[in-house]
């Protein structure tokens, strides 16, 4: 539901804090399979996640901050 709320206005960006914290593995690959696809029409991403094997699925920018530093971009 948050998803659609955060469509519904044809955003240029959507900021996504922990989108599937407390998703299982199924449902929270539906959920990055559904921000693909935002990214495919125009619409920029920005999600946080401590999951870093969901989000080594895709083949997007990533950067990886420890302690609010930057260790890596890439």
């Amino acid at each position: 539901m948050g998803i659609a709320r955060a469509a519904v206005n044809g955003p240029r960006i959507i900021l996504a804090d922990e989108p599937t914290g407390n998703l299982d593995p199924e449902l929270s690959a539906e959920v990055m399979s559904i921000f693909e696809q935002f990214s495919h029409v125009g619409v920029s991403l920005l999600i946080a996640s401590h999951d870093k094997s969901l989000l080594e699925n895709f083949q997007h920018r990533s950067l990886a901050l420890d302690h609010g530093r930057l260790i890596c971009d890439g």
